[in-house]
């Protein structure tokens, strides 16, 4: 018999390529989407006819309850997440209320359902925040700056929590940033290649930024996903670092994004205080050694650990516009 997961946050960049993972090793795939009147199905419209829809809000206790009884799923990906940190300043209470809380119920549907259900969390880089240790493992101390990242902090501990207290095979992926075509424009890699691409076929005059010194482990969804997938086929749970290994500064970012399309970054390129957080997180910089180190041999083997082709991603956003200007 197939194996059936339910997947939070389907939707999302995470989700669909986990959706299509799932899907070639023979699972049966459920996702679980909020209620709306015009759902946002635009990155899993290729494997709709694959996939069964649900509606469930991690907002609301009975629904999840009522989900997991329905699915009885094998395993739980839970991604859904208000995930654009910068929002999370405007929006602190509702943040807690999606990604800290939202785990609590997804957590305790399980336990209450059938605790033989694995579980896994999003966890993110974002928890180490004002990094006390460069690189930063699996026992470097959290230090959020940010409500997001607070709030990610209590996700990631009381998985840990529900793990220790009712036996639950429940894991967090500590994930550094992912990234794809599939990425979110308000992110800062599709925000640079969208705006090279604008600015390349005369759309925009500029590119307007915030932190250019700002370094972060970029890697890409597509293999990330298959890290979330390994940690629940593993003997025992346990919580792992994903990432490169590799640091790059938005610096950096801009250049490459820019020099692809065959222009000067700096006559178009425009810093904006008003963009800059906060509170900044200044370094993130993944070891992921528990994974490539023997413990998980099967991971290092499957997990194909590449930094996101910015150029190519620039090459898709002038694609994808040079259309939309044609269409018009």
């Amino acid at each position: 018999m197939a194996k059936r997961a339910l997947i939070t946050g389907i939707t999302g960049q995470d989700g669909s390529y986990l959706a299509e993972l799932l899907l070639q090793q023979g699972y049966e795939v459920v996702g679980m989407i909020r209620r709306s009147s015009a759902p946002n199905t635009s990155r899993i419209e290729h494997i709709l006819d694959r996939v069964t829809l649900k509606p469930a809000d991690l907002l609301d206790q009975l629904s999840l309850l009522r989900l997991i009884e329905d699915v009885r799923p094998h395993e739980v990906y839970n991604l859904a997440a208000m995930s654009f940190v910068p929002a999370s300043w405007d929006q602190p209470m509702l943040t807690g209320e999606f990604n800290s809380q939202g785990v609590t119920r997804m957590l305790d549907a399980v336990r209450r359902v059938d605790s033989s259900i694995r579980f896994y969390q999003a966890s993110s880089s974002e928890m180490f925040g004002k990094v006390r240790e460069v690189p930063q493992t699996e026992l470097t101390p959290f230090y959020p700056r940010s409500p997001y990242g607070v709030s990610k902090v209590f996700a990631h501990y009381i998985t840990v929590n529900y793990r220790e207290s009712y036996n639950l095979f429940a894991v967090s992926g500590i994930l550094f940033n992912h990234e794809s075509p599939r990425r979110g424009l308000e992110f800062v890699t599709r925000k640079v290649t969208d705006g090279v691409a604008r600015v390349k076929l005369g759309l925009a005059d500029r590119l307007t930024i915030g932190n250019l010194d700002a370094h972060r482990d970029w890697g890409f969804a597509g293999d990330y996903v298959r890290a979330m997938w390994l940690m629940l086929q593993q003997s025992e749970p346990d919580d792992y670092v994903i990432a490169t290994g590799v640091s790059h500064s938005v610096r950096e970012l801009v250049e490459i994004a820019f020099s692809r399309a065959g222009l000067d970054w700096e006559k178009y390129v425009h810093v904006d205080p008003a963009l800059l957080r906060p509170a900044e997180v200044d370094h993130l910089l993944g070891d992921a050694r528990r994974v490539d180190g023997g413990r998980r041999p099967q991971a290092s083997q499957l997990l194909g650990r590449r930094e996101p082709r910015i150029d190519g991603l620039t090459r898709a956003a002038c694609c994808r516009l040079d259309v939309s200007v044609l269409r018009i």
